[in-house]
């Protein structure tokens, strides 16, 4: 299985994948990003805006997850946010292929708390205007995504030990 959390940039996905495989050693972080900083690094001289627009990195994601779940023989917890649908279908598609069954997180947060965590993160100060200018796109992707979801968790009020626990007792046995 592949637990992929999605949702605005600055939201807590990744402290909130930390607290998750805290909880349950079963599960193992896996970052897809690291899927696109090696597709981009082979591709210099080649103009790549994001790497999600690339084909490759949507066929690779699952691949390389697929490995990473049977070398290790855990459970993949995701962390990526993906905004346009046709990418999470296929996507998706991808990883039901190789039998990753997929449980699709989307954390969620009301604009005022996003923008204080983006503007209070002193762990990635350089992120902090893209993840500004990620809001509006994010608020437009927000319809699809919550209907797309397994679960979707408000995370406006909550910490995000809270957030992990809620989501590992959503998961299926």
């Amino acid at each position: 299985m592949i637990v992929w959390i999605n949702g605005a940039f600055g939201v807590g996905k990744t402290t909130t994948a930390r607290q998750m495989a805290e909880l349950r050693p079963e599960l193992r972080l896996f970052d897809p990003e690291w899927v696109g900083y090696l597709l981009t690094s082979q591709l210099q001289g080649i103009d790549v805006a994001d790497f999600q627009d690339l084909p490759a990195w949507r066929d690779l994601v699952p691949r390389v997850a697929r490995h990473v779940a049977d070398i290790s023989g855990q459970h993949l917890v995701a962390v990526q946010t993906v905004l346009d649908e046709q990418y999470w279908t296929e996507l998706g598609d991808g990883l039901n292929r190789r039998d990753l069954g997929v449980f699709q997180v989307v954390l969620d947060a009301d604009e005022q708390a996003l923008r204080t965590r983006i503007l209070s993160d002193d762990d990635e100060r350089s992120a902090q205007r893209w993840r500004l200018d990620h809001l509006a796109p994010y608020a437009a992707a927000r319809p699809w995504l919550l209907r797309a979801a397994d679960l979707v968790v408000d995370t406006t009020a909550v910490p995000p030990d809270e957030v992990a626990r809620r989501i590992v007792a959503a998961l299926p046995a």
